[in-house]
């Protein structure tokens, strides 16, 4: 329990470090620049993603050892383009109803209900991401869940092993490893 309470802790500080990243950036286009929500928006979730990827990947999960590095990509991608969507939306969500010109002719109250909009999407996309990541990235998965039954229903060594065996998480990465093209690392 505390090395989840302590990998949720560094996943909170790497999120934070996008999330300012990501707010700051869209603050700068939509505040000063006058550029639409939804573009600003997708803008700035793009460039706090790239930080995000290397800091979650370094400091927050561990690598699996049964999974290819370009199946994580692939899974940080498609996480990324699902919070991308769920971001989009509810910034655009944050809006609606305002006259079209709203970025320039409602300048303060545009850019007010977007900050809303984008705390909202902060939230829900976070949680997004550490489900699906912890889910499928992070190798201490099987065991913590197992460490968090109480008395008689661990799971012996064997039991365990074969429940590894049978997620999922792990058929993928192993799917992951034999198809890796030659050269690949």
């Amino acid at each position: 329990m505390r090395k989840l309470i302590e990998q949720i802790l560094k996943f909170g500080v790497v999120g934070i470090i996008a999330f300012l990243i990501d707010w700051g950036i869209l603050n700068l286009l939509v505040g000063v620049f006058h550029m639409h929500n939804v573009i600003a928006a997708t803008i700035s979730f793009l460039i706090s993603l790239v930080f995000n990827y290397f800091a979650s990947m370094k400091y927050v999960f561990k690598h699996r050892p049964d999974m290819a590095r370009w199946m994580e990509m692939a899974i940080f991608l498609f996480s990324a383009v699902v919070g991308l969507f769920i971001n989009m939306v509810i910034i655009w969500l944050s809006t609606y109803g305002m006259n079209k010109d709203a970025y320039i002719s409602q300048h303060a109250m545009y850019l007010l209900r977007t900050n809303i909009g984008k705390l909202i999407s902060t939230v829900v996309v976070a949680i997004w991401n550490f489900i699906i990541r912890k889910w499928l990235l992070d190798d201490t998965h099987t065991n913590a869940m197992n460490r968090l039954r109480r008395g008689d229903h661990v799971l012996s060594e064997e039991e365990l092993e074969a429940k590894w065996e049978q997620s999922f998480s792990h058929r993928l990465g192993m799917w992951s490893i034999r198809h890796t093209p030659k050269g690949w690392k």
